[in-house]
């Protein structure tokens, strides 16, 4: 006969204690991490300012009953609205996942810790509105600031040794987890309470890779990381009334996170929680792709000006020999009919063949009007991945963190062109000094489709001072993103 199991309340498990007391007591003092964090703010919100102009986007924006207005709400850059918090970090995270060209975290599990912006800043405007609406102070931008960093921080370090999408769950799991631990922070939950938000995040239902993946892949995954980070701020504020959490919610046995979903298997640690992954973050500045791909495009780029230096044409193509890394392969190699944007934004041979033909990538180009192209799969058809197991071995290095991608064109008449190695992209931290500037142009071009010249500067005046932004008022911020 079995034992009876224990009805003794265990103490929290050491995951949820070890976020909560770096999110409450953590000081931050890292410049470097701070400056990156506002070059990431920006960018981040000139994605969400760019996926305006794309109605699929849109269509999900605003609040749930038509026409309401929250008084002291958070409001919704880019547009009209002022919503509750929950509705507003689905709208915000919505719009900067969009076009999948905000940050990336590239790990065991990958994924993209600006994500959490939707949560923390919806969160932080609420919070700020409510204050002045009650004769209190409002947080100001650098609140913002660090809880961008400490989020990052939360899912990167998670990320490092631990994949979940290896058991099927996608990665705004960690979105959820990382959003509910800095937003609880936000509103002022005790120790106890945010231990017990953070093990409802854990207990709460999660997001299956489905849409990621073919025959499924759709456009969810534009929308799941709003999703993410708004049932985050959800969770916090139930925290906030007291409702009890559980705290073996990993550790329990048959009924708990390890034994349910991760193979019984404890989470791995690599380092403990600093400013590490907010320093380390990789910006997407040239191309919306999916980042294991961001080389192989900066590098059909180069082929496409090889192609017009030398005059041969796409046609003239036999063979593309793609060398990249086992997780490009495993996520984004792809054969096979595209059916929408979402598809076509996860096949490395779709990015590497819209560069060479036309010397671009945009978000538009993965529309169907451009897909239409017969060239474009005529070349997927000749390409072909191959793993070079360095490139995966530099890809988990930690002092490296390399996303490498070689590509080599061979043309019918059975001449070559020499293979293309891209090992940094443009938005690694090996390259910021190349970078920076060219993420400062993108913030300014996105800025442009929504707001005139005035309302331009006023935003890049504030937006480019570290210590005026970090001095501001967040509501004052974010009325300037006000249409």
């Amino acid at each position: 006969m079995s034992a009876p199991i224990s009805n003794v309340r265990p103490d929290p498990d050491t995951v949820l204690v070890d976020i909560v007391d770096y999110v409450l007591n953590d000081r931050l003092e890292s410049d470097l991490a701070l400056e990156t964090a506002r070059n990431c703010l920006i960018d981040t919100l000139g994605c969400g300012l760019e996926a305006l102009s794309y109605p699929a986007c849109t269509k999900l924006m605003g609040p749930i009953v038509p026409g309401t207005i929250v008084p002291n709400g958070a409001k919704v850059p880019g547009t009209p609205f002022q919503l509750d918090p929950v509705q507003a970090a689905f709208n915000v995270g919505a719009m900067i996942r969009w076009l999948d060209f905000n940050d990336t975290w590239l790990a065991a599990e990958w994924g993209h810790p600006s994500d959490n912006l939707g949560g923390i800043l919806a969160t932080a405007d609420w919070l700020s509105r409510t204050a002045i609406a009650n004769g209190k102070e409002p947080l100001v931008m650098k609140d913002v600031l660090i809880g961008m960093i400490k989020a990052h921080e939360i899912q990167g370090c998670i990320a490092l040794e631990n994949s979940f999408n290896k058991v099927g769950l996608d990665h705004v799991l960690l979105v959820k987890l990382a959003s509910t631990a800095v937003v609880g922070q936000m509103i002022g939950l005790t120790r106890d309470e945010l231990i017990n938000a953070v093990s409802q995040a854990f207990v709460d239902g999660h997001a299956l890779r489905t849409y990621r993946h073919a025959p499924n892949t759709g456009s969810r995954k534009s929308w799941a990381a709003g999703d993410a980070t708004s049932r985050a701020v959800r969770l916090a504020l139930i925290a906030k009334t007291g409702e009890m959490g559980y705290p073996s919610v990993l550790t329990a046995k048959t009924w708990g996170f390890y034994d349910v979903l991760f193979k019984g298997q404890p989470f791995r640690f690599q380092r403990p929680y600093g400013s590490y992954v907010m320093e380390n973050v990789l910006f997407k500045i040239s191309f919306p792709a999916e980042f294991h791909a961001q080389t192989a495009a900066e590098a059909a780029m180069t082929l496409h000006e090889q192609l017009r230096a030398s005059g041969r044409r796409v046609e003239d193509i036999a063979k593309i020999t793609i060398r990249t890394h086992e997780a490009a392969i495993r996520i984004i190699d792809k054969k096979g009919p595209l059916n929408n944007p979402a598809d076509r934004d996860h096949c490395i041979q779709y990015m590497i063949a819209v560069p060479l033909i036309f010397g671009r990538l945009t978000a538009e180009d993965y529309e169907d009007e451009v897909a239409r192209d017969p060239r474009i799969d005529a070349l997927r058809d000749k390409m072909q991945c191959v793993e070079d197991p360095k490139f995966t071995k530099d890809y988990h290095d930690p002092n490296k963190r390399s996303i490498a991608n070689a590509l080599t064109v061979e043309f019918t008449d059975g001449s070559s062109f020499d293979e293309v190695v891209v090992e940094y992209p443009i938005g690694h931290k090996r390259r910021r000094a190349e970078g920076i500037p060219l993420l400062v142009e993108k913030f300014k071009t996105n800025l442009a489709r929504r707001f005139a010249a005035k309302q331009q500067q006023a935003i890049l005046d504030v937006s480019l001072d570290q210590a005026k932004l970090e001095a501001m008022p967040v509501n004052e911020y974010v009325d300037l993103y006000v249409i």
